[in-house]
């Protein structure tokens, strides 16, 4: 907390025990505080500022109804987390939210009991929730709640349609918050509203209408099929007095809204009344993001995640614009422009990162061929196959965490068929202050036993081009190219598209003397610059050192005739790659030398066998062994 005498009651709430024992009436001012802590943090400490804003009295509201944590909050996503991270013990460590060594970007049961379940990747929160609500009857225990806060765009996953569909079949007591900050579901009906969600709500009701089951179950008239069908005719009859139609409802879960999220007292009251129905149901509400912050509120996109900014003057801190290399993100966008001005066939699509991966330039430039999907990573590798079978080329942007979500639709539905999907996946290797959720990590591993794919990672911003404009040209199959977040090294990256061979390599630096050399190092990626800075660092203190350096280009297929005649002429073998060393590139050459039955020692450096924490990237590669310092080392035993 900046600022403790600024905040008469949030500064005593070091538990939702302390929350709890607040009088109703001195909520309000509670949210408002916490409004003001949020902002006064993230205007520090950059985090994930419109989505946490928006849930302000919804997390007040959650905490001052239920138990927790022994009754389960169940967040979806976790960008909308924060309130609940202060609310929950974490006030005076929030300053270390992101930080290498502080408190995780998003709730997790390893930091927090109050955190219940892992959040990062969207729609999982319904799923979760549900085993939870049946564990908690499995095993004795139906007075604990159980509660799965979602937003609409994550509603749009595949995932939480099937623990939708599922929880209106199984036994449970779930109780799903919709917090809808954009489309609406359903319409307010004004009085006639009100008044069926008091009357559905209240205690007599329920208790007439657990008790009336009950006896028909007695006489042997309510089995498990005409349950069902008194629960849809229940629905069908509020939907005809309400003239609402959900698909909540038709799914047999019991729908109460749209409420207004903002309004901590309707909602306290709204969750009392719903807190010990039983059956699955969902309480709608309408929130906005950005809350109480004007910019956020117009603008909650670019203030989704604004970085550093001054509240008073409302300005967003950016720094290192001016003579900086773009961001690879960026060259994509602007590549993808001009390859779909002169190729009529490209088409864009992605989940939900329409801004985030720049695609957002083609959508400006070509609404009519860019495709934003919403948060559902496998319909979009499905829809771009669709595409592609009859004939168009897909840039199908995924970021790489997200992309393994997609993981069958590659195969089964590009993969088998080789159609010329273009992925490009955004976000590879560490990624930073995200953490786990978000790192590219396992994108190499996964990807190389595909048949019929090709996986590629760009040296700089001119690979990149030439990447992309040979995908949509060469390709026979699935194309790959993946790169990292933030910039390169190329201020001047505009270079003539070009098309690269694929599966060739690229000898960046030939050390050998006499057609020997100590060492080959094989770098796959934007990575390879960090193995040439250490590269020319040590050849400068020790030019007795015969030391060559290959950009891969390739993960599959690979160079390997390059390969081989590097084995072959070199004492030593280094890889280096951004991703896991189990399964990465560095197995693929070892597979590649055991096949030609050669014996040359293989140093892999990647990413380690555990999951890597959050801190900036320097410090996370640099904690990986995988900084200009190690790769240095590195190379400097390889005569020791």
């Amino acid at each position: 907390m900046t600022n403790p005498s600024k905040y008469q009651l949030l500064s005593h709430i070091n538990s939702p025990a302390d929350l709890r024992r607040l009088p109703l009436e001195r909520l309000p001012q509670l949210c408002q505080e916490l409004r003001e802590d949020i902002l006064d943090e993230l205007a520090q400490n950059p985090g994930h500022l419109a989505s946490s804003l928006g849930v302000v009295e919804l997390t007040v509201a959650l905490h001052y109804v239920f138990d927790t944590p022994e009754d389960r909050i169940v967040w979806d996503v976790g960008h909308q987390a924060y309130g609940h991270k202060i609310l929950t013990g974490r006030r005076d460590a929030f300053c270390t939210n992101r930080k290498l060594g502080g408190i995780r970007p998003f709730p997790s049961p390893q930091e927090s009991p109050y955190d219940t379940f892992v959040c990062g990747h969207a729609s999982n929160s319904i799923s979760a929730a549900l085993g939870m609500s049946v564990a908690a009857l499995q095993q004795g225990h139906p007075e604990r709640k159980v509660v799965a806060v979602i937003g609409d765009g994550a509603m749009s996953g595949g995932l939480a349609f099937e623990g939708l569909n599922n929880a209106s079949d199984t036994p449970n007591n779930l109780l799903i918050i919709l917090n809808d900050n954009n489309m609406s579901i359903s319409h307010s009906v004004g009085g006639m509203k009100q008044y069926l969600h008091h009357v559905h709500t209240s205690s007599f009701y329920n208790r007439w209408r657990n008790r009336f089951a009950r006896k028909l179950e007695q006489w042997g008239w309510l089995n498990t099929p005409r349950r069902k069908r008194l629960i849809r005719l229940n629905n069908a009859f509020k939907s005809f007095i309400t003239a609402q139609q959900n698909i909540f409802e038709g799914m047999n879960i019991r729908y109460f809204g749209p409420y207004d999220g903002h309004n901590v007292l309707e909602l306290v009251q709204s969750l009392r009344r719903l807190k010990d129905m039983t059956g699955p149901r969902l309480l709608h509400i309408h929130t906005t993001k950005g809350k109480g912050y004007e910019l956020a509120e117009e603008n909650p996109i670019v203030w989704h995640a604004p970085g550093k900014f001054d509240r008073q003057e409302g300005e967003r801190l950016e720094t290192g614009k001016d003579g900086q290399p773009p961001k690879f993100q960026d060259v994509f966008g602007h590549t993808l422009v001009e390859l779909a001005q002169s190729n009529p066939r490209i088409m864009g699509v992605t989940p939900a990162m329409l801004t985030g991966c720049s695609m957002h330039l083609l959508a400006e430039a070509m609404p009519e061929r860019t495709f934003d999907v919403g948060i559902a990573e496998g319909h979009a590798a499905t829809f771009s196959a669709g595409m592609a079978k009859d004939g168009l080329i897909p840039f199908c942007n995924i970021y790489s965490s997200f992309a393994q979500r997609a993981y069958d639709h590659i195969i089964h539905d590009c993969a088998i068929l080789s159609l010329p999907v273009v992925f490009c996946l955004d976000r590879a290797g560490l990624v930073g202050e995200d953490g786990p959720t978000h790192h590219g990590s396992f994108d190499i591993a996964y990807l190389r036993p595909i048949p019929n794919l090709t996986l590629a990672s760009p040296y700089d911003e001119h690979e990149l081009r030439r990447l992309m404009f040979t995908a949509q040209q060469e390709a026979t199959g699935p194309f790959f190219i993946r790169y990292p977040r933030g910039g390169g090294r190329l201020v001047d990256w505009r270079c003539p598209l070009e098309a690269i061979e694929v599966g060739r390599g690229r000898l960046l630096k030939d050390g050998r003397r006499d057609e020997q050399g100590d060492v080959a190092l094989l770098s796959f990626g934007p990575i390879g610059n960090v193995a040439a800075d250490a590269i020319a660092r040590l050849t400068a203190e020790r030019p007795d050192l015969r030391i060559s350096h290959v950009d891969l280009r390739f993960a599959k297929p690979l160079d390997e005739a390059l390969i081989l005649d590097m084995a072959r002429t070199h004492r030593r073998l280094i890889t280096l790659e951004d991703g896991v060393r189990k399964g990465g590139v560095g197995t693929a050459v070892l597979e590649l030398l055991a096949d030609h039955d050669l014996s040359c020692p293989v140093q892999r450096i990647g990413l380690p066998d555990h999951f890597v924490e959050h801190g900036t990237p320097a410090e996370l590669y640099h904690l990986c062994g995988m900084d200009t310092e190690a790769i240095t080392q590195a190379l400097s035993d390889i005569r020791s």
